[in-house]
Order: C-alpha cells, then structure tokens, then sequence
C-alpha cells in the first residue's frame, strides 16, 4: 500500500475543511429537512437522505486529516466521490426532479461549486504529496 503524507499539508487542510463543511451540511439538511424543503423547493426525503450521506463522510475526512499519513488510493476515492457529487448536483438542477426556487438553485449551485473546489485543491494536494510507503 501507498500512503502519503497529510496532517500539515496542502491534502491535510482539505480534507479537514471539506470534513468539517460536509458534516456541517449533512447535519443541518439531515436535521432541517422540513423547512429546508419549503425554502429550497426540494423534496424533504431527498434533503434528508443526501444530508444522512454526507456524516459518515465527513467522519472519515476528519479521521484522514488528523492521521500523519493517508493511503493514496483512499484519497483517490475521496476526489472521484467530490467530483461525482459535483456532477450529480448539477443533474439535478437539470432534470424535472426537483423544482428548486431561487433559493435552491443559488444553494446546489454553491455547493457543488465548493465541493469541485475541494476536489481540486485535493487533487493538487495528491498529486504535490509525497510518498512515504511502497508496498
């Protein structure tokens, strides 16, 4: 197994900034599903259900942030999810699954804009990490 440095570094801030932000978000869509869906047009199941998902992600980004090392191919995973979270967001503003309001395209608007923007800098973070274990 390959792992690389993280606490301390360009992939360490983001993951525990993209840690902290998720569990803020799943928290508040999870727990204020009811009015959230009022406010952004969005169905209460749906808010609930991607709020639900992003806790256990957001505990495993803040464990990988604290760790001195995390597995490349682990971090990997972590872009490809931010970038398809990225993609399925704006689908969604693309199909008549939902009826946002303004209100709910300028929030999936943002949010996907800040979760590309985490895939990248953790991207940019893999890619300038270096490499501590070959296996």
């Amino acid at each position: 197994m390959t792992a690389i440095a993280s606490s301390k570094t360009l992939l360490g801030r983001t993951l525990l900034l993209d840690g902290v932000i998720s569990g803020a978000t799943g928290a508040l869509m999870f727990l204020a599903a009811a009015p959230l869906s009022n406010l952004l047009g969005m169905g209460e199941s749906l808010l609930r259900i991607a709020g639900f998902s992003l806790l256990p992600f957001a505990a495993l980004l803040l464990f990988l942030a604290a760790r001195p090392s995390v597995p490349r191919a682990l971090v990997w995973g972590i872009v490809g999810a931010n970038v398809l979270w990225t993609a399925d967001s704006l689908l969604l503003l693309t199909t008549d699954w939902v009826a946002p309001t303004t209100l709910g395209y300028a929030f999936t608007l943002f949010q996907a804009v800040a979760v590309a923007g985490f895939a990248a800098l953790q991207y940019v973070g893999l890619r300038g990490a270096r490499t501590l274990v070959h296996a």
